[in-house]
C-alpha cells in the first residue's frame, strides 16, 4: 500500500499466466479479482510477447472491470495502431480495450535511448 492506496505491478505475461493457471484450477474468480481490485495496476511490458486468445480475454476482463474504478498504468514498447498484433490479432477486443483504456488517460511517448542503455557506449565499427 502507498498511502492507502492498494498498488499492485506485474508483467502482462505473468498476468496471463496467473489467470491461465487459475482457469485451469478452478480459481479464476478469485485470480481476476486479485487485478481488479488495486486502485492502481501497473501492467509492464505489453507487446513485448504475443498474447494468444485466451490471455487476450483475460486482459480485456480485467481493464473492462477496471473501467473507471480504479488507475491502471501500462507500459508497452508498440504504438496503438499496432496493438490488434499484440492481442492475437482481434481488432474487435483491442477497439474496445483501447476505448476503454484511452477514455480518460494520459499517453506518455518516451523517444530515444534506454534507460538500461545509458552508460553502454555505440559499437565500434567494423572495418
Amino acid at each position: 500500500c502507498l498511502r492507502g492506496y492498494s498498488v499492485l505491478f506485474a508483467t502482462a505475461v505473468d498476468i496471463i499466466n496467473s489467470v491461465n493457471a487459475a482457469y485451469a484450477h478452478g480459481g479464476l474468480k478469485r485470480e481476476l479479482r486479485r487485478y481488479v481490485k488495486p486502485r492502481v495496476l501497473i501492467v509492464d511490458e505489453l507487446g513485448y510477447l504475443p498474447i494468444d486468445k485466451q490471455g487476450a480475454d483475460a486482459l480485456f476482463q480485467i481493464i473492462s472491470q477496471r473501467y473507471e474504478h480504479g488507475a491502471t498504468i501500462l507500459s508497452s514498447n508498440r504504438a496503438f495502431k499496432h496493438w490488434a498484433e499484440i492481442f492475437n490479432h482481434d481488432s474487435t477486443l483491442t477497439s474496445a480495450l483501447l476505448d476503454r483504456v484511452l477514455h480518460h488517460a494520459e499517453t506518455v511517448v518516451i523517444e530515444g535511448k534506454s534507460y538500461r542503455m545509458k552508460d553502454q557506449s555505440d559499437p565500434e565499427p567494423t572495418t
